[in-house]
């Protein structure tokens, strides 16, 4: 009988020397095995995650691991979520990657929720980015007593130093004639005015939290701003948003998220430089500002184990003053002048509202709005239009809650879609269209509309808020009233669409020019 020479098993031996490629096959079949196994377990427990509330929000398919992540427009995921609304109503529930989030659509929902059960949705969501930025300390991101305190604390802190009140427009009046001054320098030549904008409105809040200004050609201080412009740019890109919802996968792996993130430390170690220096020469019966303030409460509680006014919540806290009080206001009033440029009607009649109350030669202040109609709706049409925040800022149920007759179980993250309500068809007669009227009476008078809400509302409204429409109005109509406003390539030119829209709408950068009036 025919035998081989050299059997398959003997060629494997000859090949290796020993059985390893029996075993190497076993091991992969092992791992296969394994992987198929939690993947089984990993489709389960999905399948109970999504279905172990049957009195949940409708909504749309949630498929294992990424959720409704496919079924989202990725440039501007609220759009797509604007359609589902459609289908499922204002109350939705939907799966980013293996977050359980309820998206609020429309101005009754939005505000049922955060002004008539405003104790209910008051908690903050950890966004990992926030909290990673912040260490899970400050105003912003924290909850409970910690953020009750110190949301107390900083609202009577800044109004006891002018903020939304008349001492306040000196600081604004003052910065408005630096700014003047610096465009004036340009001699009519096109410029990018982003930083220009950011050191204006910046160097208010600086001298709140600082007692300090900087001048525009320090360097450090504008490191500062262009690392707070790339932050806010990145957590609306695709890539940033990916990063929100997949924190557990990203950190381990390579990308921008790390520079990101080495970048914010810088701005941690400028505000620890500051609080550092006002450490060294506070004078405890004569607080200059905000960061003294905190100091001073500091020592009183110092024998309090309890206490929340300690340094990692004084520095994340001034962390968040310094970046919400730069960058959202400064990109609004860059979206204003591209919008004008666009419509220089509009512009034009904001002018000639402009001189005969005010003229050229003082600032305005803001007894002054009420004598300028037409511009105070312009400004509000800018903020309902542009849209800065569609999200909002994600809330968090901290316990079970109930509301429209589903339940929300605790640990859900909540979006109070803000772009429903600056956009809602019910609310306003062009939602998407550029139009002042819709903040003016038929006598042409400005009328107030309960849907215009930026800045969000109830218990988690934006602390700033009164600040920022101060510097709104104040910055506007200074700019108008030195200025007119043009670009090289015409009104056409202009895209008043988002660069990147996510976390926040970021306008496009326009080159622009200031013709001296």
């Amino acid at each position: 009988m025919y035998k081989p020479v050299l059997t398959i098993r003997d060629f494997w031996k000859l090949e290796s020397g020993t059985d390893t490629w029996l075993l190497s096959l076993e091991k992969e079949m092992e791992l296969f095995t394994t992987a198929l196994l939690g993947a089984l377990v990993l489709v389960l427990f999905w399948i109970f995650r999504v279905k172990d509330n049957s009195k949940l929000p409708p909504g749309p398919l949630a498929l294992p691991i990424v959720g409704s992540l496919p079924f989202l427009d990725k440039n501007a995921p609220y759009k797509s979520i604007m359609e589902f609304s459609k289908t499922y109503g204002p109350v939705m529930t939907m799966y980013l990657g293996w977050q359980r989030a309820v998206v609020l659509v429309g101005y009754d929902a939005v505000k049922e929720a955060l002004v008539d059960q405003g104790e209910d949705f008051s908690g903050r969501a950890p966004v990992h980015f926030l909290y990673k930025a912040t260490r899970g300390y400050g105003v912003g991101i924290s909850n409970g007593e910690r953020w009750r305190q110190l949301r107390r604390f900083t609202l009577s802190t800044l109004r006891d130093f002018g903020m939304g009140r008349k001492p306040m427009d000196m600081w604004i009046q003052e910065e408005s004639k630096h700014m003047i001054a610096h465009i004036n320098t340009l001699k009519g030549k096109p410029f990018d005015p982003t930083f220009i904008l950011s050191k204006t409105v910046s160097n208010v809040i600086c001298c709140l939290v600082f007692s300090e200004r900087f001048r525009s050609e320090d360097t450090q201080f504008l490191r500062q701003l262009q690392i707070l412009n790339k932050f806010i740019k990145f957590n609306s890109t695709p890539f940033g948003q990916f990063y929100s919802i997949f924190p557990w996968l990203m950190d381990h792996l390579p990308g921008p998220h790390h520079t990101m993130f080495a970048e914010v430390d810088e701005v941690r170690a400028f505000n620890r430089k500051k609080i550092e220096e006002h450490m060294k020469t506070l004078d405890p019966s004569s607080p200059r500002d905000f960061i003294d303030c905190f100091l001073i409460r500091m020592h009183q509680e110092k024998d309090n184990p309890h206490s929340e006014f300690h340094f990692e919540n004084l520095w994340s806290t001034v962390l968040n003053l310094f970046a919400a009080g730069t960058e959202t206001t400064s990109s609004t009033i860059r979206f204003a002048l591209s919008a004008l440029i666009k419509y220089p009607d509009i512009q034009k009649k904001m002018q000639e509202e402009i001189d005969p109350v005010i003229g050229q030669e003082r600032s305005p202040n803001m007894d002054d709005r009420k004598s300028l109609p037409f511009c105070d709706a312009v400004i509000h049409e800018v903020q309902r239009f542009i849209d800065l925040v569609p999200f909002s800022l994600p809330h968090y149920a901290l316990k079970e809650i109930t509301f429209r007759g589903y339940t929300i179980p605790k640990g859900t993250f909540i979006f109070p879609l803000l772009h429903s309500v600056l956009k809602g068809e019910k609310q306003w007669a062009t939602p998407f269209t550029f139009n002042p009227q819709h903040f003016l009476d038929h006598n042409g008078n400005f009328k107030k509309n309960p849907a215009f809400m930026p800045f969000a509302a109830g218990k988690r409204s934006c602390v700033g808020e009164s600040l920022a429409r101060m510097e709104l109005f104040i910055f506007i109509v200074s700019l108008l009233q030195h200025f007119t406003f043009s670009c090289s390539g015409g009104p056409d030119s202009i895209n008043l669409t988002p660069e990147t829209s996510g976390f926040g709408n970021v306008p496009r950068r326009h080159e622009i020019i200031a013709t001296p009036r």
